[in-house]
């Protein structure tokens, strides 16, 4: 979203705020929780509140439904949204739960099609259009003819992750995990080099951010990439030799951040690629 308030900021003279992650000063970083940061960045003009629901660098998963009650106590006219693109097959996820008013997907996140999304947007609230043209597609919302083998392929794929989400978080979770002792395990005694980025428990199950000190993360995958697939960042931030925002924004010391390595476990990964 920060790109979106980017672009918004340079037509207005009062800029949106920006709630940066919470440094907690221990051997991990964690970007969990930016509730204090939160409750006072809420003032009399908020209109609407926009968090991810997992981070997609580090799979930090934010409390939302905490975050929407706060919003809500100090004005319930506040509108709450949240990218949960990271987080929809990964973790469940119920808008009724999170209490929130909008809530955003992407298919191919959860092995649907690439180039669908799906916005749920609570009864009641009333949205701009985004695009102009045809009156009545898209529920009225935005004009252009539906792709229908693109919508059935995001329907089918959050059929399908619905259908063994807990059994996923488990699978996901065992293996992720067996990957980050793996690594440790091989370091041997420079195993202190590894930190680990993000929550330790509240992350998604999937997702393993590591950061190696004082080597350079693009090198380590140049020596993996015959046999595995990995990034050195977000893939919004491939190429990019700087630190990335989200770690930046965690503090993480310049000397782990370039040496850090984002690791995904997917439905295909067994215990006998991890090891």
């Amino acid at each position: 979203v920060t790109p979106s308030v980017a672009f918004r900021d340079k037509y207005s003279d009062e800029a949106v705020p920006v709630i940066n992650a919470e440094y907690m000063g221990r051997r991990i970083w964690d970007s969990l929780r930016p509730v204090r940061n939160f409750q006072n960045a809420i003032t009399e003009k908020t209109i609407l509140c926009s968090i991810m629901s997992a981070n997609n660098e580090v799979g930090s998963i934010q409390p939302i439904q905490e975050l929407v009650k706060i919003a809500k106590a100090k004005n319930p006219n506040i509108l709450f949204h949240t990218d949960a693109s990271q987080a929809v097959g990964k973790i469940p996820v119920n808008v009724s739960e999170l209490g929130v008013d909008m809530l955003t997907v992407a298919a191919h996140k959860l092995y649907g099609p690439k180039g669908i999304g799906a916005s749920y947007i609570r009864d009641g609230v009333e949205l701009e259009k985004l695009i102009y043209g045809a009156l009545n597609h898209e529920s009225g919302w935005r004009s252009g003819t539906e792709n229908v083998i693109l919508i059935v392929g995001l329907g089918k794929a959050c059929e399908k992750a619905a259908e063994s989400i807990h059994d996923t978080v488990k699978e996901f979770q065992t293996l992720r995990d067996l990957l980050h002792s793996t690594i440790e395990e091989g370091l041997g005694e420079h195993k202190d080099i590894v930190k680990l980025n993000g929550h330790p428990t509240q992350r998604l199950p999937n997702t393993l951010n590591v950061a190696f000190k004082d080597i350079d993360g693009g090198k380590v995958l140049e020596e993996v990439e015959s046999y595995l697939c990995a990034s050195a960042g977000s893939a919004c931030h491939s190429g990019d030799v700087h630190m990335s925002h989200v770690l930046s924004a965690m503090k993480v010391p310049k000397e782990y951040a370039m040496g850090t390595i984002r690791l995904s476990i997917g439905k295909p990964v067994t215990e006998n690629d991890v090891l």
